[in-house]
């Protein structure tokens, strides 16, 4: 059993969770961020490349029409600079800011919005040379090396395989000359860097259900922990259950004091239970004077019989009165003709006839 005990084999509790994102302990890929990355780079240079590499050929050709060395020193060199710097973020400034929103993005979907230092704090155990060798031979960083390993292996092979099916392209390229050779080098790039893109995204989403796994597994908890933290949540069972014996004695104090003075007991008929009493002289309505469910109720009846009260079944009216009235608190006017009913035969029942005609109309 105690073995049992050690396991980690219940799933963790919301607090746990919790606390375990507070210490910035998430599921959370970096090849993910990175494919996403490389492809929404390569989707941005699809769509602003063109203007990007117009703005650059238009710079170039500024610098180009200097034809003498003296035109050359009349230039002046910080508005051309400017200008040159203008253009280039004019240019990469869409490029960029895509890969920005990109990085957020990816963040928010993986994590979430999350703002923790915790892993900032200091931690002597993560620069302990013993610790740190320690870690190099775990089972863990194993499997995460051999991991690493296959991922770049194949995504060698498929940069090899896109390669070699596009040296036709890069052969015609070195023969062509000026901007035809740009284009079509800028062309092969682009087409082996969608497809490493790809391959990349294909394989992050394989280690990110890997990451979400281990985390589950990581944040696994044994049996004595669940309970310590229930413990934690709701308090000591002994201390619960006293409190509970205390509420219980309290409330039967409160029934044994109350009951005997009042006119009826409106039951459910056995799980619930309502002592009513009815002055005309000092009460302006009739007022619970106790109620009870289960055992209270019992206790209720019980002591009602004791004192010879009458006990009258309404289980509608039993049911609205335990969820709507409180114990000291006046009867709704929505429920005078049934209390009015009640009274009037209780009073005929027990002689007291007389009193019903100053019970509360309806």
């Amino acid at each position: 059993m105690q073995g049992d005990a050690g396991e980690k084999t219940e799933a963790p509790t919301p607090r746990r969770r919790e606390e375990a994102r507070r210490k910035g302990q998430v599921a959370r890929s970096q090849d993910l961020s990175s494919a996403l990355l490389l492809l929404g780079g390569m989707a941005c240079l699809r769509m602003f490349g063109p203007n990007m590499l117009k703005s650059l050929i238009e710079t170039i050709q500024r610098f180009a029409t200097v034809s003498t060395h003296e035109e050359a020193t009349r230039i002046d060199v910080a508005p051309l600079m400017w200008s040159v710097v203008l253009a280039i973020l004019t240019a990469a400034g869409p490029v960029m800011l895509g890969l920005v929103l990109l990085a957020l993005a990816s963040h928010l979907v993986q994590v979430g919005f999350l703002l923790t230092g915790e892993p900032l704090t200091p931690n002597l155990n993560k620069i302990n040379p013993i610790n740190g060798v320690k870690r190099l031979f775990t089972m863990r960083t194993l499997v995460q090396l051999a991991m690493n390993l296959a991922k770049l292996t194949f995504i060698s092979l498929v940069g090899y395989i896109a390669v070699r099916s596009r040296m036709d392209k890069i052969f015609i390229a070195m023969d062509a000359g000026g901007w035809q050779q740009l284009v079509i080098i800028t062309q092969v790039i682009y087409e082996i860097g969608l497809m490493m893109a790809l391959v990349l995204l294909v394989i992050a989403i394989i280690d990110y259900v890997w990451q979400r796994y281990r985390h589950e597994h990581d944040l696994k908890m044994t049996k004595e922990e669940v309970k310590e933290e229930m413990r934690r949540m709701e308090g000591d069972p002994i201390i619960k259950q006293r409190r509970r014996r205390m509420q219980l004695a309290a409330a039967l104090q409160h029934i044994r004091k109350n009951v005997p003075q009042a006119d009826v007991v409106v039951t459910n008929p056995t799980e619930l239970a309502i002592a009513i009493k009815y002055d005309a002289e000092s009460m302006s309505a009739p007022r619970v004077l106790a109620k009870g469910q289960d055992y209270l109720a019992a206790k209720i009846r019980e002591i009602a019989v004791a004192h010879g009260i009458p006990i009258v079944e309404r289980k509608p009216l039993a049911q609205a009165l335990f969820k709507t009235v409180e114990v000291g608190q006046e009867i709704p006017e929505q429920f005078y003709k049934a209390i009015a009913e009640i009274l009037a035969y209780v009073y005929e029942l027990t002689g007291r006839a007389s009193k019903v005609r100053r019970a509360p109309a309806a």
